[in-house]
């Protein structure tokens, strides 16, 4: 034990050391964004909407999500960073957030099911639990075709509550990436970066926050061309 340790201790300093730089990276590069936002609107002020500035502005608010959504994974991997846990409606929570999606879903053609058991409580962080649903949900639209079915389902098993998003998807899902799924940056269908404009970082960030709350997720596929994704917290 004691020459594991030893072995070990490098590995772990330097993985601490990696998450401290991409937290201290990550506040240095807010500033210059934000500056450069500003200038821009000076710039279309001065010059009018044109499709360059309009270009800039598209790609300096990818670079600012990108840069929020490493910095909030680093924080939720720090052990000393512990989420505050409280009773909350679950249900009434999840139910809330994905009525934001139901618009998004009819605009783009796509058939979206709820089906949540009410009255279902969960001890955690709201707003963390908030985030999750809209990861989830968000990537089941974005890898979702036309005419393509979305399902979230809520319901309570003893000792546990489940959480479980379902989208069919456009092209075949090899059964060897599922494991590879909650890897940062990594991409089921890589040709659809310009497309979906997400980052590859965001079933990461779930995998996190459900790891936070003392629970599970997993992602299976039944036919290649179909995704599901199961949460399942401690209730």
């Amino acid at each position: 034990m004691f020459f594991s340790n030893k072995v070990i201790r490098p590995i772990s300093e330097s993985y601490e050391k990696q998450k401290r730089f991409i937290t201290d990276a990550g506040h240095e590069l807010k500033t210059p964004l934000t500056v450069i936002n500003a200038d821009l609107d000076v710039l279309e002020m001065e010059l009018g909407e044109n499709e360059w500035l309009d270009d800039i502005k598209k790609h300096v608010k990818r670079l600012a999500e990108l840069t929020n959504d490493l910095i909030f994974l680093a924080r939720m991997e720090e052990s000393e960073n512990k989420l505050q846990m409280v009773e909350f409606p679950f249900s009434d929570v999840v139910s809330e957030t994905a009525s934001s999606f139901q618009a998004l879903a009819q605009a783009q053609n796509k058939e979206f099911e709820c089906k949540i058991q009410p009255m279902v409580s969960l001890k955690g962080n709201e707003k963390s639990i908030r985030h999750l649903v809209e990861i989830l949900l968000d990537n089941a639209l974005k890898y979702s075709p036309e005419k393509g079915r979305i399902s979230l389902n809520v319901h309570k098993h003893p000792g546990a509550v489940v959480l479980s998003v379902y989208n069919t998807t456009e092209n075949l899902i090899p059964k060897e990436s599922i494991s590879r799924i909650f890897e940062r940056f990594y991409r089921l269908d890589p040709s659809r970066n310009s497309q979906t404009g997400g980052h590859g970082i965001g079933l990461s960030i779930a995998q996190a926050i459900v790891s936070a709350h003392n629970g599970r997720i997993h992602c299976t596929t039944d036919d290649g061309h179909s995704l599901l994704v199961t949460v399942t917290l401690p209730a």
